[in-house]
């Protein structure tokens, strides 16, 4: 079942490549309970096929780094990034996009969150195995308040401009 808005996220974790040790964190990946990363926060999860995609890269992952300034100006705490990859993959992938203090490139990397959520996609017959809907969030202390998810090979609703406007 896919998750809806008014709905509590689910248990589970997420992974993150951490350049720079200090705060409890490892160089290296690190794996994360969601509870945590959403408990007490305003935060904008999204989420894509995969790390270096076409779309994913050329815009997705770039809308919310243009309005970082924005979206936490509106009081949103932290920005995530999900994609079913491992986390060295979407830290690499990160520093190719320069996300580093803006957004957070988290991995799934057996789409086992995806899952969770209802929002995998099998993209076997093109090779690339399950994967992650494209899709954007907005959680409030564990509770979605705004959910888009884009039809199959869609790229509509789930930037970062339409999450600036959803915030009010």
């Amino acid at each position: 079942m896919t998750i809806k808005v008014g709905d509590r996220l689910p248990e589970g974790t997420l992974s993150e490549f951490i350049e720079v040790e200090g705060n409890g964190c490892s160089v290296g990946p690190n794996t994360f309970q969601v509870a945590d990363l959403a408990k007490g926060k305003k935060i904008v999860i999204f989420g894509l096929p995969g790390a270096y995609t076409p779309t994913c890269s050329a815009k997705h992952v770039p809308s919310y780094l243009a309005n970082y300034d924005k979206l936490k100006a509106k009081g949103v705490d932290a920005i995530y990034c999900m994609a079913v990859n491992d986390a060295f993959v979407m830290g690499a992938w990160g520093r190719d996009q320069m996300a580093g203090g803006k957004v957070h490139m988290m991995a799934d990397g057996s789409a086992e969150y995806a899952k969770k959520l209802g929002l995998e996609f099998d993209l076997t017959a093109r090779g690339m195995g399950m994967r992650c809907q494209r899709f954007s969030m907005l959680v409030d202390d564990g509770v979605v308040k705004a959910l888009n998810v884009e039809a199959p090979g869609k790229y509509e609703v789930s930037d970062a401009d339409t999450m600036v406007k959803q915030l009010g």
